[in-house]
């Protein structure tokens, strides 16, 4: 285990479900599943990729970015 340095990617980010999904299409409802949101209110700490920085880009009216 000696040696092992944490990578730049490991910066982390806090998003947070605040709006539901009822009314929008099923492109936006499977983006918050995949950020792995399944009721109201909750928050999450994830990885700061561009992936995840994307998907939070496409439905900024339903997560909001809490920290990072």
């Amino acid at each position: 285990m000696a040696g092992k340095k944490k990578s730049a990617g490991s910066a982390k980010i806090k998003i947070q479900y605040y709006r539901s999904a009822i009314g929008f299409n099923e492109k936006q409802k499977l983006i918050v599943k995949g950020l792995g949101f399944g009721k109201l209110s909750k928050t999450r700490e994830v990885a700061d990729t561009p992936a995840i920085r994307g998907m939070v880009a496409k439905i900024p009216h339903l997560v909001r970015i809490v920290e990072g």
